[in-house]
């Protein structure tokens, strides 16, 4: 931690909030139960002094990460319905048509932007992972196999392909050079465009004691404190903010060139209200570790009281906060018998670090456990219903976070 600066500001003044110890790249499913080298690394949340900005301690380059991908957004019908509601909005609130351009960085397989190919709007694409890219292309939804970067922004630009509609979803927390990444943002931009950027926001983290959301591939953990001087940095500013649902709370903000927009009154909101509740201050993030130790020590006890008097434990959904949780609490094949997944491209496989097989969620009225550990709690309502003729046959849920639950 010698050599650590804030990737926002520069400074090396930081404190560690939270030190989840040596963990796997959370993505990094195995072929074996045992693999023989399996990376592991450092996972500590630390915080900026100077700009107060979240951040993990360690940097794992970005084609280790996503140059092949496990994660298929189409694959929860939580997140397509939430895509095509904010497409919706967009359409309306933008005027947008046959003659506007919506780029969108990070697209994943295009859940997002087959909304808008609907409509007849024109739409590119820019995905680093190869197979999902190549999947998106194949569904008829243009899609640029590069990592995002001012360098890439300025190439499309000189091509004429500024956008009047910048998305980014769940990536900028993604993206260790920050800088690099919202100086692409202000080339990309028409001088009337907007960028509409969405994250998991740091406030719900820390009150909600949502540590999983911590893992490699999420570099940044934001507040608009630390948001709002870094775009002025760059002559853009934060003219709208909406704090949604999605996983377990985010936070949507909308960008644009400095006076182009009138400010709203929920940027002035949300603000005042981060500064009244000292997000501004360490004092508000230093008793997240005492709050997680305790939850794990309560999870743990329950899985081990249930499998001590014979109950049968799986879990759904081999996501990557699921893997933060596995690895943290050491939750490995003793204690957990499988984890199903709905994505036919993660069956197969073992989680990494705990090494627990990875089945189809078929197989949960076959073997049907007594208990499901619910990795995937941010879409625990749509996944109960799903699994409904399980619940009817008597098996339950346990929901890990926010609250310990069982359903």
């Amino acid at each position: 931690m010698k050599n650590f600066k804030c990737r926002a500001c520069g400074s090396p003044e930081h404190e560690i909030l939270l030190d989840l110890g040596q963990q796997p790249l959370a993505n990094s499913l195995t072929k074996s139960p045992s693999p023989q080298e399996e990376k592991k690394i450092p996972l500590r949340l630390v915080i900026c002094k100077k700009c107060k900005m979240l951040q993990i301690s360690e940097t794992v380059p970005p084609e280790e990460l996503f140059t092949e991908y496990f994660y298929f957004s189409s694959f929860s019908d939580t997140m397509l319905a939430h895509a095509a509601h904010a497409a919706r909005m967009y359409i309306d609130e933008y005027h947008l048509n046959a003659s506007s351009l919506i780029i969108e960085i990070a697209s994943n397989d295009g859940y997002m932007l087959q909304n808008f190919i609907e409509e007849k709007i024109p739409v590119l694409g820019i995905e680093p992972a190869k197979n999902i890219s190549e999947f998106a292309c194949k569904k008829g939804i243009p899609t640029l196999n590069r990592f995002y970067s001012c360098v890439l922004a300025k190439e499309l630009a000189d091509g004429g392909q500024q956008a009047d509609l910048i998305l980014a979803n769940n990536v900028f927390a993604h993206v260790p050079e920050i800088r690099d990444f919202v100086g692409g943002l202000k080339v990309l931009l028409k001088p009337n465009g907007t960028a509409v950027i969405e994250f998991p926001y740091a406030r719900d983290m820390i009150e909600l004691g949502e540590f999983d959301t911590i893992y490699h591939e999420h570099v940044f953990y934001f507040t608009l404190v630390s948001l709002v001087p870094l775009f002025h940095a760059f002559d853009l500013e934060i003219y709208d903010c909406q704090r949604i649902d999605i996983h377990g709370g985010s936070l949507r903000i909308f960008i644009g060139n400095k006076g182009c927009y009138e400010p709203r009154d929920n940027v002035r909101r949300l603000m005042e209200n981060e500064y009244s509740h000292g997000l501004d201050k360490i004092d508000y993030y230093q008793n997240f570790a005492t709050r997680a130790n305790q939850h794990k020590q309560t999870v743990i006890s329950l899985l081990k009281d249930l499998k001590s008097s014979g109950k049968k434990i799986a879990a759904y959904g081999a996501s990557a906060k699921g893997s933060t949780l596995l690895n943290w609490y050491q939750l490995g094949p003793d204690l957990i018998d499988y984890i199903v997944d709905r994505s036919p491209y993660k069956q197969g496989y073992f989680s990494p670090g705990m090494g627990i097989p990875i089945l189809s969620p078929n197989e949960l009225l076959k073997r049907m456990p007594d208990y499901i550990l619910l990795l995937t709690w941010n879409f625990a309502n749509e996944i109960i219903k799903q699994q409904s003729e399980y619940s009817h046959k008597g098996g339950k849920f346990i929901i890990p976070i926010p609250h310990l639950t069982i359903r």
